[in-house]
């Protein structure tokens, strides 16, 4: 069978990626860790632990990363990292964007005590999408005393100094959200993970992704539909029991690209891998599953001192990826919860994968027959 391959242009390398080997790992990895950040955030109370799981946007002519970092004393906050060529990056000397307190500013109308309470035990896994000239943030944002409890909410800024919080997109437990950059329509889009009502993190809702609407793109009035527009069945599979969102949806030639994260739980933790869907441009909730992952975690993932800290075993996670000219794409990942990496594909291998071997999009069954074929 025809292994479709691209070749992408990269610094002074040229990368091959393909149907068997998607996306390509940047030999400089990881781009960003912990130790680059504390360079610059040098006061005791502001040392982290993490650089992981960044959205990811292009503005005047820089890639911009807003990056999550736990603090030593487990509350996560969101840096700023500025690159030229999406593989060099450089911190700002400041956290960008802490909890709530009473000197940010919220949106018109709305209550800054609710949102300083509702994001008192954290602010995490930012997505970035431009709309117009604005950039919209999804976050979530955990409460201090209510275990568990997670809001994902909404912000907005024009320059990646001055941000405006909206608070929650919908008064219920959220974790991962993810907006498309357009109206589709006449209606904004999301795809959102509800979270489950019971104290496990897989199974339930955990493995469903769900497609929502709204008029107004700073709303707490988002429409969600109550069938999921992709959900796992029960059966073996690489994303068998948790799925969520994971970048914004891509714009192609082909269709909306959705990178999203899936998760099997196995006798000895439960790994997280990356998958890919193919959403039509003009109907998201008609779309396409590739049955086969993209990325799987390695140890070449969370390279890391023998001294240092590593979050969470076997989980490559991403939050933000950026599509260039030529059709490649640059996913931005965290490796274990602890650093950031640089994966390299391009669109054409993505959706060749949703093509020639899609799973159903209610069970994850494989739509395509599994025999010997060269």
């Amino acid at each position: 069978m025809n292994n479709l391959s691209r070749i992408i242009e990269l610094k002074d390398k040229k990368i091959k990626v393909d149907l068997n080997k998607p996306v390509y790992r940047w030999p400089g990895n990881p781009i960003l860790t912990p130790h680059d950040v504390n360079k610059y955030w040098t006061a005791p109370h502001l040392q982290v632990i993490t650089t992981h799981n960044a959205g990811i946007a292009k503005y005047d002519n820089e890639f911009i990363m807003l990056f999550r970092s736990h603090l030593r004393n487990g509350i996560s906050v969101l840096g700023l990292a500025r690159s030229r060529n999406g593989t060099e990056w450089q911190p700002d000397n400041q956290v960008a964007f802490m909890p709530c307190s009473k000197d940010d500013k919220v949106g018109e109308g709305i209550d800054i005590d609710t949102i300083i309470e509702n994001e008192s035990g954290g602010v995490e896994d930012p997505r970035i999408t431009k709309i117009g000239d604005t950039f919209y943030i999804t976050y979530s944002a955990y409460h201090a005393y209510e275990k568990d409890r997670v809001r994902v909410s909404l912000a907005s800024t024009r320059d990646f100094r001055e941000y405006t919080r909206y608070g929650p997109l919908l008064d219920v437990d959220m974790r991962n959200v993810v907006l498309f950059p357009e109206k589709i329509n006449g209606k904004y889009i999301a795809l959102m993970r509800p979270n489950d009502a019971t104290a496990y993190h897989t199974g339930g809702t955990f493995k469903q992704i769900r497609i929502a609407y709204a008029d107004e793109i700073i709303s707490n009035d988002w429409k969600v539909e109550p069938e999921a527009v992709m959900k796992q069945g029960g059966g073996p599979g690489s994303f068998a029991d948790k799925i969520g969102p994971g970048a914004p949806p891509i714009k192609t030639r082909h269709g909306w690209i959705n990178i999203f994260h899936g998760v099997r739980s196995t006798m000895d933790g439960s790994p997280y891998v990356l998958g890919v869907a193919l959403h039509e441009i003009e109907d998201p909730g008609k779309l396409k599953v590739s049955n086969i992952p993209i990325l799987f975690p390695t140890a070449s993932d969370c390279i890391v001192g023998d001294q240092d800290y590593v979050h969470v075993a076997q989980v490559v996670f991403t939050c933000g990826a950026i599509r260039n000219d030529d059709g490649s794409i640059y996913i931005y990942y965290g490796g274990n919860d602890t650093v950031m990496n640089l994966g390299v594909t391009h669109e054409d291998v993505l959706v060749e994968l949703c093509r020639r071997y899609p799973q159903d999009v209610k069970s994850g069954i494989p739509l395509y027959q599994m025999k010997i074929e060269n």
